[in-house]
């Protein structure tokens, strides 16, 4: 009997300490795991399709190319156009910079939503994501179950909500994604007779048992997909890593994170260098193979979004900066910086520059949880909220043909007007089917259009939800159940509370907001998480009493 109690009492020991331990032992076999599902062999030639070897018409006699560039979680203050330098004030984005000199910088671009996936789907088909029921980011299952165990090990002093059925019943991240009856403008573009590319990140759903969703099934030609979120292996001798394992999401990125890519819905293989610079050298050849054709060309950069990794020759060119993180974040910003200098370099190089469409912009605002301050400076808040700070991102064009050199815009305009922009671009009809929520830019660059391309948009995820309408905004929330409304005229960095001044002004929009909301479709999958997020500090500043904060569901 004495046996059977000790036996007992030390397999309850036992089991007591690894359920404790239950977050390091699953962050230990997670890359394990990983590699099982997702195989990743040397690498190996991407075999792009080939353009044209001679071309029937000049490049200015055709159709325009179309490339967008587009930036993961940068920041508005990470490039030095808008606050004279980025990272510690010192870093200059002399590329970047260059294509609003060259172009023009749009003073009040806003990202579709405060986060990623949404933001995408909203950029390719022109209509709030909500229509068609995108409304949270697709999020795995074991990256769910990583963050929930880790708050329940170290929990804030502000509670973190799990919706545990929905993480127990949620289908598999591939099969949350952009549904094949949407219309992307790659299909637009290919169907108009364009090459099209996609380059990097999708985050739009789709897998070898749901191909349906993968970017060759979405209007592009060839895909070379982001299928790991490394940007070289950890320990790999040219790569310098900075980490904040504190921070939930930064632990389930390092713990889950492969270098990996793939090519056409083939197997993975690993990139041939930092990511940054492997996809730039693929967009080169795109460009080289198909000069001789229009081509639309979605560069979607992983950088800068954590992992924060940083080649180790840009993290040696930035000496001067001392705060180890703060110089791996800007030296990846100096890799996106170099990115767009080859890509404009080689227009001009081949004789495309004069008649390219070139747009940079960012999926949203600087994250919190990577701890730098200043990154979404001069505006408040940080991505996963809907303060600007989350949604009023880098956004610039260059047309030399037909965008006029310097050129400023300051009305708002948003993500979704790309699709109508590029297919105006192209002289493609937008679809008649259905609504579209962009609207076509260039004629409001060019003057024949007056007004303001937007009286009203609209930001919805779950229950944090905007509306901006005549330069009035109001966030609302469920948790905190509040309300801010903000003059962003006179107020731009939403530092005053106008709600309780002006009531009639928050039942306007209130009903705005209510109407929007009616019009839109039933989210695809549910919410997993309703997590807070500090507005005025970053995710290594502690919480205190009295700090603004608000829910972030997804």
């Amino acid at each position: 009997m004495k046996k059977i109690v000790i036996s007992t009492l030390f397999i309850s020991l036992i089991a007591g300490s690894l359920w404790h331990n239950r977050l390091d032992i699953l962050l230990s076999i997670a890359p394990s795991l990983r590699a099982w599902q997702l195989p990743v062999g040397p690498n190996q030639p991407v075999l792009w399709t080939q353009g044209p070897t001679q071309a029937n018409l000049s490049p200015s006699q055709r159709p325009p190319n179309i490339i967008l560039i587009l930036a993961d979680d940068m920041g508005f203050n990470d490039i030095s156009l808008h606050n004279g330098g980025a990272a510690d004030g010192s870093l200059q984005t002399t590329a970047i910079d260059a294509l609003a000199q060259d172009g023009v910088q749009f003073r009040s671009g806003y990202a579709a939503n405060a986060v990623c996936a949404p933001s995408r789907a909203s950029i390719l088909t022109g209509r709030y994501s909500t229509r068609f029921g995108f409304e949270f980011t697709p999020f795995f299952k074991i990256g769910a179950t990583i963050f929930k165990w880790a708050q329940d090990l170290n929990p804030g002093p502000l509670p973190v909500y799990f919706n545990d059925a929905g993480i127990e019943n949620m289908p598999d991240m591939t099969a949350q994604g952009l549904p094949p009856s949407e219309i992307t403008i790659a299909e637009l573009l290919k169907d108009a007779g364009y090459y099209t590319a996609h380059i990097g990140k999708w985050h739009l759903g789709g897998s070898a048992e749901m191909p349906e969703m993968l970017p060759q099934n979405q209007g592009f030609i060839d895909s070379l997909y982001m299928s790991g979120m490394l940007y070289l292996p950890e320990d790999h001798p040219e790569v310098v890593n900075a980490k904040r394992e504190n921070q939930s999401i930064e632990r389930m990125v390092w713990s889950t994170a492969q270098y990996a890519a793939s090519f056409n819905g083939g197997p993975a293989f690993e990139p041939s260098g930092y990511v940054t610079d492997y996809y730039t050298d693929e967009a080169i050849k795109v460009i080289d193979q198909h000069q001789n054709e229009p081509f639309f060309l979605y560069l979607a950069h992983w950088g800068i979004h954590n992992p924060l990794q940083a080649a180790r020759a840009d993290y040696e060119a930035l000496s001067h900066i001392e705060d180890h993180t703060l110089r791996v974040y800007a030296a990846m910003i100096l890799a996106l910086d170099r990115s767009v200098r080859r890509i404009t370099e080689k227009l001009t190089e081949t004789g495309l520059a004069d008649n390219t469409l070139i747009v940079f912009t960012s999926d949203n605002g600087g994250a919190s949880y990577i701890g730098l301050p200043n990154i979404n400076q001069p505006y408040r808040g940080w991505k996963l909220t809907l303060f600007e700070g989350g949604t009023h991102v880098p956004f610039l064009a260059k047309w030399p043909a037909k965008i006029e050199a310097g050129s400023q815009f300051d009305a708002p305009i948003h993500h979704m007007d790309l699709f109508s922009t590029f297919a105006g671009a192209a002289g493609v009809a937008t679809p008649s089917d259905r609504i579209i929520d962009g609207v076509n830019l260039l004629p409001y660059l060019n003057g024949s259009e007056a007004e303001a391309p937007h009286e009203t948009l609209f930001w919805l995820e779950g229950h944090q939800e905007t509306v901006l309408h005549r330069g009035m905004k109001l966030i609302r929330a469920q948790q905190p159940r509040k309300v801010w409304l903000f003059d962003l005229a006179v107020d731009p960095t939403e530092q005053f509370n106008l709600a309780n001044e002006q009531p009639e002004t928050v039942k306007l929009l209130n009903e705005k907001l209510d109407a929007h909301r009616l019009a839109q479709a039933q989210p695809m999958w549910p919410s997993l998480i309703n997590a807070p997020q500090l507005i005025d500090k970053h995710g290594e500043q502690p919480y205190e009493v009295g700090d603004a904060f608000i829910y972030w569901p997804n």
